[in-house]
């Protein structure tokens, strides 16, 4: 029998139908919308949110269809005003978010994307990627979270890759996948993200590209695998800060798993239960979080019409930090250490309810040249770059571990939520 015209564009709509349903089924129901406040609260701290942040609140924001034009606005003037004339400096993940998120809604920022010419930046920033990775053991100029990020941001905004490179680079045997030899489930799930829309794009081409589409969806197949092997008890999907991407990547995916295989309810309602416990504090976590529990994914962003106002015009208040009064309940004691060939320790005091880059910045304030250090936005949060002057480098697999107790820590410097007595500790270490 000759096969039809008609079945890529059939399988795409039941696959769409399909994981529509699926992101019914864990959005978040309008009476507990309430229970979302805390995020919002998080990712609107005026005073917090600077350069790669704005743009991943901005683009969260949008997609889950936030009408406060005065704060979607400011948001946007902020995103507009740090990329211009940085298109060069930035890594290629930080303009990949900057593009998804001024371009989320089809809004007038889509005409600065084309002015500045950005996805022409992004694509020579993917191709430095690669290279720096033929030049240097497989190793990128920054890591495959941010390629994945590029892939997608050039997927939706229609810029030039080979989906056969592709489909090669995002094999999922390979070891950038991997950190400490635990494989890392958000960076797997935003390659699927970017697989998926890889996969979709071929399809509506009607190519005769076969083998990549073949290769592309083995790819999703067996990462999609190993995301649900991370799956916990308690239905978090490898950690808390990584569940909201593997949401997002499930969501899409649900033609290569079985409904058994995951209840998405359990992981949503333990992830409600995690931000009524204050976890998600860092605007970058708040943002990433949101929309999965609304049903919506980064795909959403290249959708013919204005993102659908699921939140509408809410209220929003704006929660500013209160002074604290220094008493000895106010403030706690932490132990903090960098450790490179020596160990350099002191005791910090900071206020209940720091963060652990708080107490870095208390440390630099007693004395620079010692616990002096540097630090770079992503879509994840602050990550520490350099301290002393020492730099990490992906060629040389170095960088700065974040630990407390002696043991790593699964939340960034700007989430991670310091305790009194605790034993902190920044550490030179290779991967």
């Amino acid at each position: 029998m000759r096969p039809s015209h008609q079945q890529p564009f059939v399988e795409l709509l039941l696959f769409s139908l399909i994981s529509s349903h699926l992101c019914e089924i864990c959005e978040v129901s309008e009476r507990n919308n309430f229970r979302l406040d805390p995020l919002l609260n998080a990712m609107t701290k005026s005073n917090y949110i600077r350069g790669t942040e704005s743009a991943n609140v901005l683009f969260s924001l949008r997609l889950v269809g936030i009408l406060n034009q005065t704060l979607i606005q400011g948001l946007s003037q902020q995103v507009r005003s740090y990329a211009e004339g940085r298109e060069i400096n930035l890594s290629s993940g930080q303009l990949a978010l900057i593009i998804m998120a001024l371009g989320a809604c089809h809004t007038q920022d889509e005409n600065f994307i084309g002015k500045h010419h950005l996805v022409d930046h992004l694509e020579n920033k993917f191709q430095a990627e690669i290279k720096n990775m033929e030049e240097h053991n497989g190793s990128p100029l920054t890591n495959y979270y941010q390629l994945s990020l590029d892939v997608l941001a050039l997927c939706l905004f229609n810029g030039t890759y080979s989906p056969t490179k592709v489909a090669g680079l995002f094999a999922p045997e390979n070891e950038n996948y991997y950190f400490h030899g635990q494989f890392s489930v958000g960076t797997g799930a935003m390659a699927v993200l970017a697989l998926t829309c890889v996969k979709r794009r071929l399809g509506k081409e009607q190519t005769k590209a076969d083998e990549d589409l073949k290769h592309t969806e083995n790819n999703i197949r067996t990462l999609v695998k190993k995301i649900l092997s991370k799956k916990k008890e308690n239905g978090l999907i490898g950690n808390t800060f990584s569940t909201g991407a593997a949401m997002q990547a499930l969501f899409v995916s649900s033609s290569y798993y079985n409904e058994s295989d995951w209840n998405c309810q359990q992981t949503r309602d333990t992830i409600l239960k995690e931000i009524s416990l204050g976890i998600f504090k860092n605007p970058d976590a708040a943002a990433q979080i949101l929309p999965s529990l609304l049903g919506k994914t980064y795909l959403d962003v290249n959708q013919a019409s204005p993102c659908a106002h699921l939140l509408g015009n809410i209220n929003i208040s704006i929660q500013e930090p209160q002074p604290v009064a220094p008493n000895s309940s106010s403030y706690i004691s932490v132990h903090y250490s960098v450790k490179i060939n020596e160990t350099y320790s002191t005791e910090v005091n900071v206020s209940r309810g720091s963060v652990f880059l708080e107490v870095m910045e208390e440390a630099q304030k007693e004395n620079k040249t010692i616990f002096g250090f540097t630090v770079e936005q992503s879509s994840w949060g602050p990550y520490v770059t350099s301290v002393q002057g020492l730099r990490a480098n992906n060629n040389d697999k170095t960088y700065w571990e974040i630990m407390s107790g002696g043991k790593p820590l699964d939340q960034g410097i700007g989430s991670y939520v310091v305790h009194n007595g605790e034993n902190l500790e920044v550490r030179w270490s290779t991967y």
